[in-house]
This record gives structure tokens, C-alpha cells and sequence, in this order.
């Protein structure tokens, strides 16, 4: 009895010692509108895995030129597919590693409720001071932003206007903290479990803008790495689909 129990003992101690052996850590650069899917799914995805995953957010733009110059990534979750594409190319991306990870959906929003109607008519109005907007050139968000402007043929009207954000999570903060009236931002930043959490809001149809697909990929310096390759599987699940769901994307 003594030998079977020791046995057991054993067996047991070697399956607790061999966890952290198999656990992995990954760098992981997300675009700064997925911040509260990612930490949720990330969440699920530690408890469910042993790996652990340090998350980086931001603008879209800026992770490339880091990942360019050498920043020690191993996975991106971008804003568009543009970025992840060219890493490819760059030979910074492994290619069959891409997929779209959420289809972003753009929204005209403002703290105050019954300001922003359900057609985004306040636009024309402009009985605004300040309009913030995420720098097109760095988010897609922001870009989005201004093909609506433009297709409504009120982007010159509008532009004195602008407070720009470096990223989205800046632009929402001018509009939450009042610096700005309204402000373009990500569906996902004013929704959860399916309902937008306050002020006012206009849910841009998505027509009036090219679609703002959000891709990953796995970085060439992560390509040997056990957790950058289960978190990105992770993201195909039916469990983080529906998280990614619930903040207001499509997949």
C-alpha cells in the first residue's frame, strides 16, 4: 500500500513540476480599441492554459514602426489587415499565421445623453465646439472617421473642429473628460454585453466607411513560442468569439 501511494505521490508531483515547464509567456501588441475584449479573453485564457500573456496597447501605426525597428513582440493584434499584411512582406510576419480576428464597427458618441440622435444628424448641425477623432494616420478608426465625413460632404466644415487623438483610447478620453463634445471612437469602448453604457450615440452604418477589418499575426520572433501560437489559436474559439461579440463586433 505504502509503494502504491508513493507511486501516486510521484506521479502527481511530476504532472505539477512539468505545468510550469510547459507554460509560456508571450509579448502581445494590441490595438488600443480591442483593450477590454483582450483583457477579458486573456483572462479566460491564462486560467484555461498556464500560459500568461503581457499585453501592450495602442496605436496600430506605432506598434509597426516598433515592431520594424526590433520591439520584442512575438503577436499582433492590429487595427486593420494593411499592418499585418506588410509585416509579411517585411519578413517580420509569419504568413499562414494572419486571420481577421473582429470586423470593427465606428460610432459618433458623446457622454451627454439625447446629444448625439440616431442618425448622426448633430453633425451638420454643429452645435458642437469640438469633434475628437482618432489621427488617421496612425488608426483606422480615425480613418474610417473621415471617409464619413467626407461621404457626407462635411469634412471641411468640420475640420477646425477636430481634436486629434494620438490613438483611439485618447480620443475617447478628450470626448469622456469634455474636451471635446463628441468624438468618432470604437463601438467596443462605449458597449458591453451588447448595450452601449452611456451618453449618446450614433452607430455609423457600415456603407459609409471601407470595413475596418481587424487582423492578427504571429511575429517571426514568435514563431517558436508554445504561448504566441495557443493565444493566437485561442482567438478562433467559440468562447472568445463571443467575447469579442459582446463589445460590437462583427466576426
Amino acid at each position: 500500500m505504502k509503494t502504491i501511494m508513493r507511486s501516486i505521490l510521484l506521479a502527481v508531483t511530476g504532472i505539477m513540476l512539468a505545468i510550469p515547464a510547459m507554460a509560456a509567456e508571450v509579448n502581445v501588441a494590441v490595438a488600443a480599441n480591442f483593450t477590454a475584449p483582450m483583457k477579458q479573453i486573456v483572462a479566460e485564457f491564462e486560467k484555461e492554459t498556464g500560459h500568461k500573456a503581457v499585453l501592450s496597447f495602442g496605436a496600430s501605426g506605432k506598434f509597426y514602426a516598433q515592431i520594424k525597428n526590433g520591439a520584442p513582440f512575438q503577436l499582433l493584434l492590429s487595427a486593420d489587415d494593411e499592418k499585418p499584411i506588410q509585416l509579411v512582406k517585411d519578413g517580420l510576419g509569419v504568413a499562414d499565421s494572419r486571420f481577421t480576428y473582429a470586423i470593427g464597427t465606428l460610432v459618433l458618441w458623446s457622454p451627454k445623453a439625447g446629444f448625439v440622435d440616431a442618425k448622426g444628424d448633430v453633425l451638420s448641425k454643429g452645435l458642437y465646439n469640438k469633434l475628437a477623432i482618432a489621427n488617421p494616420k496612425l488608426a483606422p478608426y480615425g480613418v474610417a472617421a473621415m471617409e464619413v465625413l467626407t461621404k457626407q460632404g462635411l469634412l471641411s466644415a468640420i475640420t477646425p473642429k477636430f481634436v486629434q487623438g494620438e490613438n483611439i483610447s485618447q480620443t475617447f478620453q478628450f470626448v469622456s473628460t469634455g474636451n471635446a463634445e463628441l468624438g468618432f471612437i470604437a463601438l467596443s469602448q462605449v458597449m458591453k454585453d451588447g448595450k452601449i453604457t452611456s451618453g449618446s450615440a450614433w452607430i455609423v452604418p457600415g456603407k459609409l466607411h471601407t470595413p475596418i477589418r481587424q487582423d492578427a499575426v504571429l511575429l517571426s520572433n514568435g514563431k517558436d513560442n508554445a504561448a504566441a501560437r495557443a493565444l493566437l489559436g485561442y482567438l478562433k474559439s467559440d468562447k472568445a468569439k463571443k467575447i469579442i461579440r459582446t463589445y460590437g463586433y462583427e466576426i
